[in-house]
């Protein structure tokens, strides 16, 4: 009776531990279980319960067994002598049965050597480890079958491969929500020759109209000068594709354009510095300075007010 109790114990333990065991899981199929709505997940355990009365049984059947077979064993003597069939299948398949001591069986499995008058018997190996050994002769084949014969199978390469173009498709989608994460504090100058072209295709299409295809102005104000009204920076360019100038005529293009788009014009905007366009407007706005060359002229200037101070 007590090893019926602790066995219900275990199993009952075992079945409350799935839940939190479920919740921590990376396993593909716990995840899928997660994504059930209640209706599958009410027939689930439903069917869970139902495979778990199902075990329960079992083990209280083979309870009873053993119960009735002790019984009976009590009331025959003959049935006491006999082996339990538990102790028959151990013979058969895991110990296995070993010849009596001293018998003519025994005598015929000595070997011939001896060492202080201990002798080795050739005994054949215990039937467990004998049947492991065919079950790995099984395998082998099957696996070989399987793999090289049918091709049915995955290779490493094959497999490795295939986790590689996974891992590339993830990379891809993770590129994707970063790009769509750019603003006017994060953006950074873009100058890859593809990023570039986009961004002349969409200021072509665009923003010539109002700046020039040359980017000397019209409408809009000059590009190519270092004049710029509301910064030169690649976070100010950004911000002013990116929100316009609705007093100025300059209209936002946040939902016209993704943040990829507006990084690509805004780039290519910069690239239009230094140029010489065929009819440039008039300088406007204040000269911008890149961080760098601010940091230099203070620096000069700091130079030049100790050299008047001395």
């Amino acid at each position: 009776m007590k090893k019926f109790k602790v066995l219900l114990l275990l199993l009952t333990g075992m079945f409350m531990a799935l839940p939190g065991s479920a919740q921590t899981s990376d396993i593909g199929w716990v995840s899928g279980l997660q994504d059930l709505d209640s209706s599958q997940l009410s027939i689930l355990i439903i069917l869970g319960v139902v495979l778990f009365v199902i075990i329960l049984l079992l083990v209280l059947m083979i309870y009873l067994m053993s119960f009735m077979v002790a019984v009976f064993k009590k009331e025959n003597p003959e049935l006491a002598a006999q082996p339990s069939w538990w102790d028959e299948f151990k013979l058969n398949y895991i110990v296995g049965r070993m010849k009596p001591v001293g018998s003519k069986e025994e005598k015929e499995l000595m070997l011939d050597h001896s060492y202080d008058g201990i002798v080795e018997l050739d005994n054949h190996m215990p039937p467990w480890l004998a049947n492991v050994f065919y079950i790995t002769i099984a395998f082998g084949i099957g696996y070989f079958v399987y793999y090289s014969v049918l091709g049915l199978g995955k290779t490493q390469l094959e497999e490795y491969a295939e986790e590689q173009r996974i891992a590339a498709i993830k990379i891809e989608a993770y590129q994707a929500t970063l790009l769509n994460l750019i603003d006017e504090f994060n953006v950074e100058f873009d100058q890859s020759a593809s990023a570039l072209a986009a961004g002349k295709s969409i200021y072509d299409m665009n923003c010539a109209a109002c700046h020039a295809s040359d980017g000397g102005g019209g409408v809009g104000p000059n590009f190519t000068d270092e004049y710029w009204i509301h910064g030169g920076s690649i976070n100010d360019i950004f911000r002013i594709v990116k929100y316009g100038v609705p007093a100025k005529g300059m209209i936002p293009w946040d939902d016209q354009l993704s943040p990829e788009e507006m990084q690509q014009v805004s780039s290519y905007i910069k690239t239009l510095v230094g140029t010489t366009p065929a009819n440039p407007k008039e300088p406007q706005g204040e000269k911008y300075v890149p961080e760098a060359e601010e940091d230099e002229s203070s620096e000069a200037v700091a130079e030049e007010a100790i050299a008047e101070a001395l």
